[in-house]
């Protein structure tokens, strides 16, 4: 009870700060001390300039926020419980809020369809993830079958795991809830307990109140609680109604938002994993949204559990320990052991740590052991469907040994950013009835990409007595617009002269028109065609200037338009035929750079402007002197914020140039420069880390500009002129 006094006054003091915080964080940041930020004036062209005086005095930015070498911003985690009461919102950290809620897609968690969480548990967390802004990592893991799950859990043993916003945008973009980990472990995690159970319910309340206002502000989606240490009997009394409050509070504040209790504690307080729900652990699972049992279970278990769980067979999470420690029905490869039970008897399953494939086979090898291991998994994981337009994916999973954009290459060399990771497709291989001579097969490959870094590489035979192959790459419950637009872009690898086109199939419980021509048969789906768009209208030439184009680097680029009414749009294949007069076996290999499908009422609508970018956060320091009798350089890192609307935008591309030093204020070379791609910003922020400039020359200014370039949903490409624009005049101190 002693204990408790402290921790609920400072909890108070913390609430009614925090009610002031998310109002007033760009009040925080131009007030913070010890924060130089440039003088700012405005040209007459509107672009915003800043004044700055080179200065190497050292000015560090908070360790748990940046990186302490670089002053790369990074994910952070929170170690105490003094750390969790502590925290309050911070503008440093608007760099960890994701983009966005989940994209809506079907059928939804709450349908009792059981479902699929995967636990991601990789050598203590917070690796080359934690880098918001993305790394050079050469061989980094990457997970790429959303379509098979439904909430990602990023699991630590840090006392408060906040998941790395990479993962949260990645599994955002698929529709995909994404908790973090509240765990207590050890006589640390028992002493940690007691401070804030023991007590009376402002303290819990204090916690409670803390996590939910965490996942709030960096909009992931829940919590799983795991008590991995004995309590004394007044905690775990309080730990129900701890549990309750958390649940209804993030049930307010975050809609969709999860509360999962791990099987570990008991109901008499003693540290005792049951690997079932049953009368000792019931009370946590009547006083949350759902149990994850522990792993070292039988048939038997699930047996029992039917009873236990009643009409919430879907709120039970089966444990599947992937690395197979301890007495377990099957993992590794043999993961589908496992799953077969846990659907058989209608719970949902939880797969912990399916990062084995990365952590224990060769590193070569991974993405033919990933897909070999999902493969295994496929007939026990039903996919889920995109429900919202506009659809847009270049197949990148947020990696590569190359940047590309639209074909044209902007670096070279291993990058590695989760954020960046677009919406996957079904993978697989489908072979056709019959004799099985033809199939298609879809695996992702980093060897050549349209926009990112890879694509999707699909590989078939069409037999002589069919005409084409198809494969479903996307389930989509689209209710359709009255008119859509479509785009392809691929190549094909080799001599092969195969015929690529989009396939879409429709249905409704209704009658459903399809360019005039009315499907009676609503019952099943229908599979069209849809006729290649020749001469798009004026307004549409951003989105669909390179249509019917063969593109730089072999890739061409294919429109359509589709007309509907009363339709729901529900597959998206990709169709594979034979050329004329070909009688043989045809072999095929294709590569997907990219699908769109958009309404194109959305492609008439104005775009928000990038506006009111700043330069802050400003750090110097001197380059290595690039020959004898030249001048020293100079390297610059400061942070961008800018003002856009995020509903409207799939990610922001930041540039810069870079003048010689002179000139007058608001003018740069003499010649446009073509601007140097710098990376991606998934939020109104990005951090410049080291950049080269010129050093400034006697009595002139340097100068250099940032650009800002939005890349809308719909994925066409904005005018230079439209995007936010900034420069910065730099002089040398005078002695």
């Amino acid at each position: 009870m002693e204990a408790a006094g402290p921790v609920t006054r400072t909890a108070a003091r913390r609430r009614d700060r925090r009610l002031r915080a998310s109002a007033t964080l760009e009040e925080q940041r131009e007030r913070r001390p010890g924060r130089r930020r440039p003088r700012r004036r405005i040209e007459e062209d509107q672009e915003a300039v800043f004044r700055e005086v080179v200065s190497f005095t050292p000015n560090p930015l908070p360790d748990r926020y940046y990186d302490k070498d670089t002053t790369k911003p990074i994910s952070f985690y929170l170690s105490s419980l003094e750390e969790l009461l502590a925290w309050t919102p911070d503008v440093e950290e608007g760099f960890n809020v994701a983009l966005g809620p989940p994209e809506c897609r079907q059928p939804p968690l709450s349908s009792g369809r059981p479902r699929t969480l995967i636990c991601h548990d990789m050598m203590g967390g917070y690796l080359d993830d934690k880098f918001i802004q993305g790394s050079a990592a050469q061989t980094p893991y990457s997970f790429y079958h959303w379509q098979y799950i439904d909430i990602f859990v990023y699991f630590s043993h840090h006392t408060v795991t906040i998941p790395p916003v990479g993962w949260t945008n990645a599994a955002h973009r698929h529709g995909v809830c994404v908790l973090g980990t509240f765990i207590t472990e050890w006589k640390k995690g028992k002493q940690l307990c007691e401070a804030f159970l023991a007590g009376d319910e402002r303290s819990r309340q204090a916690v409670a109140d803390q996590l939910v206002l965490m996942a709030q502000f960096f909009r992931f989606d829940g919590w799983l609680i795991n008590i991995e240490n004995s309590l004394s009997l007044a905690a775990v009394g309080n730990l129900p109604h701890f549990l309750r409050y958390l649940t209804a509070r993030l049930h307010q504040q975050v809609p969709r938002g999860l509360v999962l209790w791990y099987d570990s504690v008991v109901s008499s307080g003693q540290l005792k994993w049951q690997d079932e729900l049953n009368e000792q652990n019931r009370v946590f699972f009547d006083s949350c949204d759902g149990f994850f049992t522990n792993y070292n279970w039988r048939e038997e278990h699930l047996e029992r559990m039917l009873g236990q769980a009643g009409e919430r067979l879907a709120d039970v999470y089966v444990g599947v320990d992937v690395f197979a420690r301890g007495s377990v029905v099957g993992g590794r490869f043999d993961t589908d052991k496992s799953l077969e039970l846990i659907r058989k008897h209608g719970f949902s399953a939880a797969l912990f740590a399916p990062g084995w494939v990365y952590e224990c086979l060769e590193k070569a090898d991974f993405f033919q052991n990933q897909d070999k291991f999902w493969s295994l998994l496929e007939h026990y994981l039903p996919t889920h469907s995109i429900c919202s337009l506009p659809f847009v994916t270049s197949f990148c999973l947020g990696m590569g040994t190359r940047r590309v954009c639209y074909g044209q290459e902007e670096a070279v060399g291993p990058w590695y950013h989760p954020s960046a990771q677009e919406i996957q497709p079904l993978f697989g291989e489908h072979r056709l009835e019959g004799d099985g001579r033809g199939w298609v097969k879809t695996h992702c490959c980093l060897a050549d990409a349209w926009n990112g870094g890879s694509s999707l590489l699909i590989r078939g035979v069409i037999p002589p007595e069919v005409g084409n192959v198809a494969v479903r790459l996307f389930s989509l419950q689209v209710p359709v617009p009255p008119k859509i637009f479509l785009s392809l872009v691929y190549k094909l690898e080799g001599p092969s002269a195969v015929g690529v086109a989009l396939e879409l199939t429709t249905g409704d419980a209704g009658s459903c028109h399809i360019g005039g021509i009315m499907m009676l048969n609503a019952e099943m789906s229908s599979r069209h065609s849809p006729r290649p768009l020749r001469v798009p209208p004026t307004k549409l030439a951003r989105w669909v200037g390179r249509c019917g184009q063969e593109l730089s680097g072999g890739w061409v680029q294919r429109c359509y338009e589709v007309s509907l009414r009363g339709c729901l749009l529900q597959d998206l294949f990709v169709s594979f035929s034979r050329p004329p007069g070909s009688q043989e076996e045809e072999n095929f290999t294709c590569r997907l750079g990219e699908i769109q499908v958009v309404d194109a009422n959305s492609l008439l609508a104005p775009l928000p402007q990038v506006q009111a970018m700043t330069v802050s956060h400003v750090r110097w320091q001197a380059a290595a002197s690039e020959g004898e009798g030249r001048p020293a350089g100079l390297r610059l890192s400061c942070t961008l914020h800018w003002s856009y609307l995020l509903p409207h935008v799939r990610c922001f591309r930041v540039h810069c140039c870079r003048g010689t030093g002179g000139g007058s204020p608001g003018r740069g070379l003499s010649e446009p420069e073509k601007p140097t791609f710098l990376g991606l910003a998934f939020i109104n922020r990005y951090r410049i880390v080291d950049l080269a400039v010129a050093p400034a020359g006697l009595g002139r200014d340097g100068r250099v500009e940032f650009l800002v370039e939005p890349v809308p949903k719909e994925g066409f490409l904005v005018p230079r002129a439209e995007w936010g624009r900034a420069a910065m005049l730099y002089s040398m101190p005078r002695t």
